[in-house]
């Protein structure tokens, strides 16, 4: 490329090439316009009253000359600052962890099933109030959500956040996910989960995920276990990503996170956006009206590996990653995007994740006062892993009682496993027919926890 450094929009006069060349300061974007195209550039940004400026152009003779006023000031090899090229590249030793020795030695048996269902709603309310589950309104409540007037997402709860393309009719779907707990028990297919996680919150919103940035979180990565952690979890995201065809468009890396207690778990964070081509399918998780029926989407399990369950009220350290199959998460994925897109049958949906369905149930309910009416429906699951475990693929959706057979006729017909649980109510909580009360009772400590956390 040619590039001509005295083009460059800068704050201060007379900056020196290098300085130019090698300055960190933040809000800047490069971007290649199709030539022909600059005009319709530049007037987007003057839009926005935003400084732009074209400052050289895309050459074939695999050099990058920069010119300062005429003068040329350096003159690189392209192919020494690529991957394959003279970039360095790493090839470090990497061992599996001995921990995972202790995460395949887990067997559910080990662990004491719910007894009662009074145990069961002792330990719910435990989770409601937890900081992984609470209600993160102590950290939304500090951005203005109105900057803009575009953020659909403030008094319709969403499993993505919902931001209006004005003047389209279209929307970009944007949420963040990952659960360090599940990678630290599969390196590859946690970072695989943190992924489907994130377009599954995308599609319970009615959207089609299309890219994703990240920012990977790890230990010292000379230590040849982490390094393992790091290499599991980027194939794994990779993987993913390729599946659901939404490219890693740009991201960071953080090592080093750890104290001499040892490293973090291992984070790979994944940011991902996605379109809702028609603003109208846009799809909220909480009740709609009472009397409308709740179906669980997706198969239960005998699961309750690496749970907020199994570690907050079990105290269990070590236990497998949630069950996982990408090709069935794909497969549930289309089938519940195809349902949100017709518009008329499905009124809510949300996504199963920390907490596991008795949660998901609950922060349904809030937004609206809603409550619901639910029996465990299936033979062969232990009590935790019914509604505590937080095996993959699933989903709570709720639909008017005249959709029902539409409803089950198409999850049949896709092979896609579905339960019907119950129905939603005024307000009143009912678990296997007895009375937990009433949703406000549980709103209460899930809104109110983070906020005596952080007092």
């Amino acid at each position: 490329m040619h590039i001509d450094l005295e083009k460059v929009p800068t704050r201060q006069k007379n900056m020196k090439a290098w300085e130019l060349l090698l300055s960190e300061s933040q809000e800047r974007m490069l971007l290649v316009a199709k030539k022909g195209q600059e005009d319709k550039i530049k007037k987007v940004f003057e839009k926005w009253d935003l400084p732009c400026s074209e400052i050289g152009y895309v050459t074939d003779d695999g050099r990058l000359k920069f010119y300062l006023n005429g003068e040329l000031e350096a003159d690189v090899p392209a192919a020494e600052l690529v991957l394959g090229g003279g970039a360095p590249q790493y090839d470090r030793e990497y061992s599996e962890p001995t921990y995972l020795e202790k995460v395949r030695a887990f067997n559910i048996e080990s662990v004491q099933d719910v007894t009662s269902n009074s145990e069961l709603k002792e330990i719910a309310s435990s989770l409601i109030s937890s900081p992984n589950i609470a209600a993160k309104t102590w950290i939304t409540r500090q951005y203005d959500s109105m900057v803009g007037t575009a953020n659909m997402s403030t008094n319709a709860p969403s499993d993505a956040a919902i931001v209006l393309a004005k003047g389209t009719g279209k929307a970009l779907a944007m949420t963040t996910d990952c659960n360090g707990r599940y990678v630290f028990a599969d390196p590859y297919h946690g970072a695989m989960i943190a992924v489907a996680e994130a377009a599954r919150n995308i599609v319970c919103s009615g959207g089609n995920p299309i890219g994703v940035t990240n920012c990977l979180n790890f230990g010292n990565p000379y230590n040849p276990e982490v390094y393992y952690q790091f290499v599991k979890a980027v194939t794994g995201m990779g993987d993913a990503c390729r599946k659901f065809e939404t490219p890693v468009t740009g991201g960071n890396v953080s090592f080093y996170n750890q104290n001499p207690e040892g490293p973090i778990y291992p984070t790979p964070t994944i940011g991902m956006v996605g379109i809702l081509d028609d603003v109208e399918t846009r799809m909220t998780l909480d009740f709609k009206s009472e009397g409308d029926v709740i179906y669980l989407v997706g198969k239960q399990r005998n699961d309750i590996g690496s749970s907020e369950y199994i570690q907050k009220i079990r105290k269990v350290e070590y236990s497998n990653c949630p069950h996982f199959d990408l090709d069935v998460e794909f497969h549930f994925q289309h089938i519940l995007y195809d349902l949100i897109q017709k518009k008329d049958i499905i009124v809510s949906a949300h996504d199963l994740s920390e907490g596991g369905l008795i949660v998901a149930l609950l922060e349904s309910g809030f937004n609206r006062g809603l409550g619901f009416d639910v029996v465990e429906a299936e033979e062969g699951i232990r009590t935790d892993a019914y509604w505590l475990g937080e095996t993959q693929s699933r989903a709570i959706v709720s639909i008017s009682s005249q959709n029902a057979s539409e409803l089950e006729s198409t999850l049949n017909k896709a092979n896609v496993f579905f339960t019907k649980l119950g129905a939603v109510t005024s307000g009143e909580i009912k678990v296997n027919g007895e009375s937990w009360g009433n949703i406000s009772e549980w709103k209460t400590p899930y809104v109110e926890s983070l906020d005596k956390e952080m007092a």
